[in-house]
């Protein structure tokens, strides 16, 4: 039985989301799209309905301020999959996207920022679509459900860590103020100020306004969805040079940028996570520029174009400036490895994370020096302090638990017959949130030949990718629905 304060916390989600919807409508009403229009009010009036009535029910909870722990992985499963169901009706409803499991891909690859299409034509698209499509990224980038504790009153709320938590990215989220809103809120405001800097950037070199728009919340929230058919090859050197340098910012650890505020540069800069991010972030840039130079016609056009598809496989983003699936097996190999990594935790990028890898190769050090020493003490250290093994015990569960579901989707990917390289390559990019994968799903390509049950295990993938597994798995847990008892918020 569901929990009066879980509906109150998803009814407030819908009516933020149902908010959302009101720019892409004034946007079709403005350029006279009367169809798309009438989606839009059905949607966002399906949307408003539902969450005034879960707020409804759930309103005495709310006023008391109780939240119990063990909801919070379950709220953060059901708002995902809320926002997702009603985010797709646009899409349907106006027939842009017939089928709704096609929809619903669309748009739950939207709020995962993971970028992955099923769309042939995109350019076919109104703007008032192109706008939801592109802007659910920049939604789903940070959080819908942080931006929520950004804007609601959570200061009689313990529990409301849970929330943050069970949706942010990472082995762990920094808490840099006593309140939850707060800290919700300088995270949103560091956001809010990076994508105006990439649109004016972008305004800057001569890029349509609206274009600008979409094209950054993309960037912002590292998703990828293009406006154009052929992503961002048809825009200049400069352009994807912004884009490049706007990736790479949002594919670092936001804690980062609050010591930058709190002028704790030393320690901002070296942060151990950072400095590995920088470090595979060359490294793969310049090994991927040494093998495609043959097929570039000079050494500049070789960086630009690896360091581009680097910044954007590795932050999982996905946007392209050529079409990398030509590339040698080795660019391909490197491309794929950084499918899996990604970016920092604490950022918009999805994958396993740097800091996972870091923890995972210093666990394994660990283990190798006691193997040889039985009677040494060996601790873990991460920026100069001791990683307690309960983190190094969760970074192993997850990767298990990552590995398992990576598997399965792989096997049942498989049953629609394509080859090894595009059936892996599709479950590690929805999976990680990447958006492109190789060979029949690569960049000049899409989606759209999978069958539904590929699809609808896709879609599952990029909904666990986002969330780190455990709070979708948690809605499967018979212990979930059966305990009845409070318990004390996680620390």
């Amino acid at each position: 039985m569901m929990d009066r304060v879980m509906c109150a916390v998803l009814g407030r989600i819908l009516l933020v989301e149902a908010a959302f919807l009101l720019p892409p409508l004034a946007l079709c009403l403005w350029d006279g799209d009367a169809q798309d229009a009438r989606a839009f009010v059905w949607a966002a009036a399906l949307c408003a309905a539902v969450g005034f009535a879960l707020c409804a029910v759930g309103r005495r909870s709310a006023k008391r301020g109780e939240f119990l722990a063990r909801s919070g992985f379950v709220t953060v499963a059901l708002a995902w999959i809320a926002i997702s169901l009603f985010g797709a009706l646009p899409f349907w409803l106006s027939g842009a996207i017939p089928h709704f499991v096609d929809a619903l891909f669309e748009t739950v690859s939207g709020f995962t920022t993971t970028g992955s299409s099923i769309l042939s034509d995109v350019e076919a698209l109104g703007r008032g679509m192109l706008y939801w499509r592109s802007f659910t990224h920049w939604v789903g980038g940070m959080g819908i459900l942080v931006f929520t504790l950004a804007i609601v009153n959570t200061k009689k709320n313990a529990g409301t860590m849970n929330l943050m938590r069970a949706e942010s990215p990472g082995p762990s989220v920094g808490r840099f103020t006593p309140r939850i809103g707060q800290t919700a809120r300088i995270l949103y405001g560091i956001y809010l100020v990076l994508t105006v800097l990439c649109v004016c950037f972008l305004l800057a070199g001569g890029m349509p306004l609206f274009d600008s728009l979409c094209t950054a919340y993309g960037t912002a929230g590292t998703g990828g969805f293009g406006i154009k058919n052929d992503s961002m090859v048809s825009y200049s050197p400069y352009l994807q040079n912004v884009y490049t340098v706007f990736m790479f910012l949002f594919g670092i650890n936001f804690n980062f940028y609050v010591l930058l505020l709190l002028r704790q540069f030393r320690r901002a800069l070296l942060d151990e996570e950072v400095l590995w991010y920088f470090g595979i972030f060359l490294a793969s840039g310049l090994a991927i520029a040494w093998n495609i130079r043959p097929m570039m016609e000079s050494a500049g056009e070789s960086l630009h174009h690896a360091f581009f598809q680097v910044s954007s496989i590795m932050t999982t983003t996905g946007f392209a400036t050529a079409d990398f699936n030509l590339w040698p097996p080795f660019s391909k190999a490197v491309l794929l490895c950084l499918m899996a990594l990604g970016a920092c935790a604490g950022s918009t990028g999805g994958g396993l994370k740097v800091i996972r890898a870091v923890l995972l190769a210093k666990g394994l050090r660990r283990n190798v020096h006691h193997t040889l020493h039985p009677n040494s003490v060996r601790i873990v250290h991460l920026n100069g302090a001791p990683v307690g093994m309960d983190v190094l015990h969760g970074v192993g569960s997850y990767l298990a638990a990552y590995c398992l579901v990576a598997l399965a989707s792989f096997l049942v990917v498989s049953l629609d017959g394509f080859s090894v390289e595009t059936n892996l390559s599709a479950m590690l990019s929805c999976f990680n949130n990447i958006g492109p994968a190789l060979d029949a799903a690569g960049p000049m390509s899409n989606f759209g030949a999978f069958s539904n049950l590929s699809k609808l295990v896709l879609t599952a993938d990029m909904l666990l990718g986002r969330l780190e597994i455990f709070p979708i798995l948690a809605l499967f847990s018979r212990r979930t629905w059966r305990m009845r008892r409070p318990l004390r918020a996680a620390h």
